[in-house]
């Protein structure tokens, strides 16, 4: 007879409770390595925290460590409108007056009406860039005082043959030799034109246009010579509309020119870059740039308190609840936590005129972090130079070392290779590891358990059921004799 459950063989005994209370009792271990398994993943995730803040304490300290964020200098301008400019370490302490009478265009020229659909011409665009003196530049007007000198670049030579014989077309041979020179076809209600221009600004980006015109004659106004621009050969081709011009400015009264609106070597370490003429005096002065620097003094102090307040947290103890951080009596955590203070609340280079970061009134509160007193900073960094050595004197690697730079070498020794936290997590994750073979085990002996008892108690039913079916059968028996007798 089959045994469809257990307790059924057994007259009601509620064997499948047997069996789930012993497999509990197998698997008790199993909770306490789950909460440690908790406890040691919530210490690795602190650890990974902690790792982040160093590495961010060791990027701010790195700012300030390097000398040339303590050497930045800074330009202001009385008329940003019209003159801007940006300085390097190389530039010194000064103030001008400057004044612009002119900004730099590139030459332009266009060509008289085509209209649509007309024949341009057959031959040769010769051109080449330069610059041009003297003279009006007037088309079709011989004008002997007009000079054109060639520039450094040689001539570009652009053959027109009849396939190309549209404006169009000749604006996209043009463009396409890259002779310094650019080409737009304008059309309106009474045609088309050719417009040139010069690719740059300033007066060596001028450009003159020669041609070999197949009809014969290089200056008429007649085939391809209409798109000639040569005033000192008195062509009658392109009409200049612009011409070629520098940036004229004057610094403290002295003239200065360049090609562009910019000027990069008027001064050492001081690039100006001008956007409109002046009516009046621009006023500009080059200065040390203390923003960044009290910016970074700043964003240090922040990432320092962050560090700190998570190394608070994480190993405190609160009595009133008797609850423990995650790295409550960690070692490591500890350690840390006082030789930050100690480094931190240390000397800075001998040489400076700055002992500690109070001196500059960065000051430690009761809670271990860190607080700015804006006017005593304000004071120390009306001298930057003095600052520069506290934070980053470079002593080759000795006590001597500015703090910044002693500091960030702590934060990179710590995340190396071999560094604190590399150990540290290293060390979690075994014991992680470890951990999960263990929860296994007691898993696997758990379930060897249960399948053991489960056969077992089967047996019992199945021999229970056979006994209580022969007892059955052995009183059926008994009762039919006794029946027989009575009769």
């Amino acid at each position: 007879m089959g045994i469809s459950s257990l307790g059924i063989g057994s007259n009601g005994l509620d064997t499948r409770s047997i069996v789930d209370k012993l497999v509990a009792l197998e698997q008790r271990p199993l909770q306490q390595l789950q909460v440690k398994a908790s406890g040691l993943n919530a210490r690795l995730s602190a650890f990974g925290q902690l790792k982040s803040q160093i590495s961010n304490l060791q990027d701010q300290a790195a700012k300030l460590a390097a000398s040339s964020n303590w050497e930045a200098m800074s330009v202001s301008s009385s008329n940003s409108g019209a003159v801007v400019g940006t300085a390097t370490s190389l530039a010194a302490v000064t103030a001008f007056s400057m004044e612009v009478s002119q900004l730099a265009k590139a030459q332009s020229a266009g060509s008289a009406v085509f209209s649509s659909g007309s024949t341009i011409g057959t031959g040769a665009l010769k051109i080449q860039l330069g610059t041009w003196s003297k003279g009006d530049f007037t088309p079709g007007v011989a004008d002997g005082n007009a000079e054109f000198a060639a520039g450094a670049g040689g001539e570009v030579s652009i053959d027109i043959t009849s396939d190309d014989d549209t404006l169009a077309k000749v604006a996209a041979k043009i463009n396409a030799a890259e002779a310094g020179v650019t080409a737009t076809v304008l059309r309106d209600a009474s045609g088309e034109r050719l417009l040139l221009r010069s690719s740059v600004t300033g007066e060596a980006s001028g450009f003159r246009i020669q041609t070999v015109d197949d009809d014969g004659n290089n200056t008429d106004g007649a085939g391809l010579s209409r798109l000639a621009f040569d005033p000192q050969n008195a062509t009658v081709g392109l009409a200049l509309t612009q011409a070629a011009q520098n940036t004229k400015a004057t610094i403290n009264g002295v003239e200065v020119s360049s090609s562009n609106t910019t000027f990069a070597d008027a001064i050492e370490g001081v690039t100006l870059t001008v956007a409109q003429v002046t009516t009046a005096p621009v006023e500009v002065s080059i200065k040390r740039d203390t923003a960044g620097a009290r910016s970074n003094i700043t964003s240090f102090v922040e990432s320092y308190n962050a560090l700190s307040n998570a190394l608070a947290t994480m190993t405190r103890y609160n009595p009133a609840d008797k609850t423990a951080g995650t790295l409550q009596g960690d070692s490591t955590a500890v350690s840390l936590q006082s030789a930050l203070r100690q480094m931190v609340g240390g000397m800075g280079s001998p040489g400076s005129e700055f002992g500690r970061l109070s001196d500059i009134g960065v000051q430690f509160q009761a809670d271990g972090t860190l607080k700015v007193d804006a006017t005593k900073l304000d004071a120390a960094m009306a001298k930057p130079d003095a600052l520069k050595a506290f934070f980053s004197a470079d002593e080759a690697g000795t006590a001597s070392d500015g703090m910044a730079l002693r500091i960030k070498d702590f934060a990179a020794g710590m995340l190396g290779a071999d560094g604190i936290f590399d150990t540290k997590t290293k060390s979690i994750q075994s014991a992680v590891k470890r951990n999960t073979e263990d929860q296994e085990r007691v898993a696997e002996r758990a379930s060897r358990l249960e399948a053991r008892l489960l056969a077992q108690y089967t047996r019992l039913d199945t021999n229970l059921n056979r006994l209580n079916a022969l007892n059955s059968y052995v009183s059926q028996q008994v009762s039919q004799w006794n029946k027989s007798s009575n009769n």
